[in-house]
């Protein structure tokens, strides 16, 4: 130890830091060319943003006590530029997760995983808010210029996607998924975490296994959502053909306009607003409620069959055959079609305001 008293203090000082510089966050830039881009991270936050110029460009910056472990590696994979974060344990720690969190999937030695692993090889990885796993996280932006592809792996954690000028594919195994602003081709697939998709223009696609769904101001012509449990709300929502299979949990969605509208849905209440004719509506519903809100101007042959719970029609209706659970019929000039299929709760029609 030096003598001099200044010396000593300076010294202790810098064995102070040192640990605190070892679990600091350090960052680098990796431009990545080409039209179609992967990005590939286990644990942390991914924030994607429009960009600018030809190349896709990735800023990592590393996290945790254990962050000097990860190694960054990009190069092409599958016909792809890739960039791949490297974690050198099959146990990570990530206390961000929610109270006793767990996920776990197969992760290949290059970093790459896949969706859903089915087929997929590589050495079984646990991710888990406890349990003294390797400590270390990589939070990512990644800056995305227009007419790209770009897919997005992350296994837990959280995707923000903002302003992106492309087609989108998401696959995360327990995070929450946020979008606004997208152009273009987006696809969602979801193993646990709620996801909002807000001004979206394009075809959608999502796919979630828990968690509620929130969408607003959606245009384009496609928009389909498979949804395992969760309450879905949509609101301002514009497209040719919407599609909705939902496993639990229901649907309320205003300002529809869509031409073909199928839901099915197993529980939890169904409740659409719609503010255009349509050429087709077919819902069936295992239990819970149905409530159609329809325009002035809505027409179609309607072909109701309730379960339990009954049925109310508080619009205008020219009755073909009525029974207490089975109403055929026709509403304005007929020229859409409505299939109801209620297993119990009940169907209503209502008269939009």
């Amino acid at each position: 130890m030096p003598k001099n008293p200044v010396v000593a203090a300076l010294c202790a000082a810098v064995l102070a830091i040192t640990p605190a510089i070892a679990g600091a966050q350090t960052s680098e830039r990796v431009s990545l060319s080409g039209d179609e881009i992967a990005v590939y991270n286990l644990v942390g936050k991914m924030k994607v943003v429009g960009g600018s110029g030809r190349d896709v460009v990735v800023s990592v910056a590393r996290g945790g006590k254990d962050a000097g472990q990860l190694r960054v590696e990009h190069g092409p994979r599958g016909g792809r530029e890739t960039l791949r974060v490297i974690y050198p344990s099959r146990r990570i720690t990530y206390a961000e997760m929610s109270d006793w969190g767990r996920t776990t999937l197969r992760v290949a030695d290059d970093g790459t995983f896949g969706e859903g692993d089915e087929g997929w090889s590589g050495d079984r990885v646990e991710i888990s808010s406890r349990g003294g796993g390797l400590d270390a996280r990589a939070d990512l932006t990644v800056e995305v210029p227009t007419g790209k592809r770009i897919d997005l792996h992350l296994a837990a954690g959280d995707v923000n996607v903002t302003n992106v000028n492309g087609d989108i594919f998401v696959d995360v195994h327990a995070a929450d998924v946020t979008t606004s602003g997208t152009k273009g081709i987006l696809s969602l697939d979801t193993g646990s975490g709620t996801v909002s998709v807000t001004d979206a223009n394009g075809n959608i696609t999502l796919d979630t296994g828990s968690g509620s769904v929130s969408l607003s101001k959606i245009r384009g012509e496609r928009l389909s959502v498979d949804a395992g449990s969760g309450r879905l709300t949509g609101d301002d929502i514009q497209v040719q053909s919407l599609s909705m299979d939902l496993g639990s949990g229901g649907a309320r969605v205003t300002k529809l306009g869509a031409r073909d509208i199928k839901l099915d849905s197993g529980s939890g209440s169904t409740e659409l607003d719609l503010i255009s004719d349509i050429r087709m509506v077919d819902i069936d519903s295992g239990s819970g409620g149905v409530t159609l809100w329809i325009p002035a101007t809505f027409g179609a042959r309607v072909d109701i069959d309730a379960g339990s719970g009954g049925i109310n029609m508080d619009v205008p209706v020219q009755v073909t055959r009525w029974d207490s659970d089975h109403l055929i019929g026709t509403i304005g000039d007929g020229q859409g079609t409505v299939k109801i299929d209620a297993g119990s709760g009940g169907v209503r029609f209502k008269k939009r305001p």
